[in-house]
């Protein structure tokens, strides 16, 4: 097979088995809870808004939880100003509603510290350095407090739909970690080994807090010594109430997230790390037992001129810039350096003459639009490597998780920054509709 059959055969290839079309996801009364989840970087945050926007359009009373949105998202959708409550979207088409928020983790940890314990006791737990220093910063607070929210949302039934965009954790693992993990440090034992340094009194009691405080990461390092011991011991003692309460919840989320009408949609990019990251999660889920929709793959260039390869362009742009050496074409330059020439100064000067001199038709400007012309050619070769590598890549994924249905997003060629991008993002997503073409790199 010849190159260029063999590069048109992989283009052809281009569409996965199984094409992913989110529009019966959303529209399905069922699914009252979508989960976008994947490692940093990737989109997860815009898609949770463009699949939000596309619901409440479609219908849909939506809520769009979201984790820590860029600036000109966030202004997008109408929440410049984000806290932790829902706020209504203006500018939504068709019957449904949309609302966005962002998740204050610090408050929402306050509002289960309000919610179960009487006035007097969460006061001192809100004043406590320890609760402050666990609720700021402590090692998956984040995700946990984003599924506390999630539960939260879904118990007013309040939206016919929940989006949650995830936390942007070094891995995408860590969403469904630390919720355990977090609840696990809350139930109490740890803590309780803390206060035990109290009742052995002594160096042998600080000894003994060492040993604890090395099992301690974040921002709780920085609170050493006597006073560390007397704060945990107050934290503990106003919120013993509660411990048992942080694991039932953590494993309340866990069976949500397992219950019919919950899917997740893996969010990635065309690239070697974030696809492993994804292959991890969709493994992680099955095991689990979490229901996948499908993976949505963001920033996938695409090219008008496919049918022409790399090595094509290449060698065009090299026969371009050695037109002097390669493919002369006839005329009088030809003439003029023939053997046959005569070298009269009547012949130089009627060739001379002969040569145009506008600056559209002139030696120089056709040399200009050879070298323009030269390095467009290797900048579309450029871009067919990049495809290259991209589908090489998508290809390795697919072949692991042949089960898994996919949507491509075009690359965009900058930001989204109002609805209308929003609305074009969640009309790319939805499969069975034409292709729409990339404007520009992203």
């Amino acid at each position: 097979m010849s190159p260029d059959v063999e590069g048109q055969a992989r283009q052809h290839r281009l569409s996965p088995a199984r094409m992913l079309d989110l529009d019966p996801l959303v529209d399905d009364p069922a699914t009252r809870i979508v989960v976008c989840c994947g490692s940093g970087g990737v989109g997860k945050t815009t898609t949770a808004a463009a699949l939000g926007l596309r619901a409440a359009e479609r219908g849909r009373k939506v809520v769009v939880l979201t984790i820590d949105p860029a600036r000109r998202l966030a202004q997008s959708m109408g929440i410049d100003s984000l806290d932790n409550t829902p706020r209504r979207v203006k500018g939504v088409e068709g019957d449904g509603e949309l609302h966005a928020m962002m998740l204050d983790m610090k408050r929402t940890f306050d509002e289960i510290v309000e919610a179960h314990a009487d006035p007097e006791r969460a006061s001192a737990i809100l004043g406590n350095p320890f609760y402050q220093s666990l609720s700021a910063g402590f090692a998956g607070t984040q995700e946990y407090m984003a599924m506390e929210k999630l539960g939260q949302l879904r118990a007013r039934d309040e939206w016919d739909l929940i989006v949650v965009d995830t936390p942007p954790s070094r891995s995408a693992l860590d969403f469904l970690d630390a919720p355990k993990r977090l609840g696990s440090f809350l139930d109490g034992k740890l803590i309780r080994l803390l206060t035990a340094p109290a009742k052995l009194g002594g160096r042998a009691g600080m000894k003994f807090l060492n040993v604890g405080m090395s099992m301690m990461t974040g921002t709780l390092g920085k609170l050493l010594g006597g006073q560390l011991l007397k704060d945990v011991q107050t934290f503990v003692s106003a919120m013993d109430s509660m411990f048992g309460g942080f694991r039932t919840r953590a494993d309340a989320t866990y069976k949500l997230l397992q219950a019919p009408g919950t899917a997740f949609l893996v969010v990635a990019a065309p690239e070697r790390d974030a696809l492993r990251e994804a292959a991890y999660f969709v493994e992680r889920l099955a095991a689990e037992d979490m229901p996948l929709a499908g993976l949505v793959l963001n920033r996938v260039h695409g090219s008008g001129a496919a049918r022409l390869s790399a090595e094509r362009a290449l060698a065009a742009a090299e026969n371009l810039e050695e037109s002097r050496i390669v493919d002369q074409e006839d005329g009088k330059a030809g003439v003029r350096n023939s053997p046959d020439t005569d070298g009269s100064s009547e012949s130089s000067a009627s060739d001379h003459a002969s040569v145009p001199v506008s600056a559209e038709g002139s030696p120089a400007a056709d040399r200009t639009v050879e070298q323009l012309t030269a390095g467009l050619l290797r900048l579309h070769a450029e871009r067919m490597r990049l495809l290259s590598r991209e589908q090489r890549t998508r290809d390795r994924f697919t072949a692991l998780h042949p089960e898994v249905a996919v949507a491509e997003v075009a690359a965009l060629p900058g930001d989204v920054h109002d609805l209308a991008g929003l609305r074009d993002i969640g009309t790319r997503l939805a499969a069975g509709r034409p292709e729409l073409p990339e404007t520009a790199d992203g």
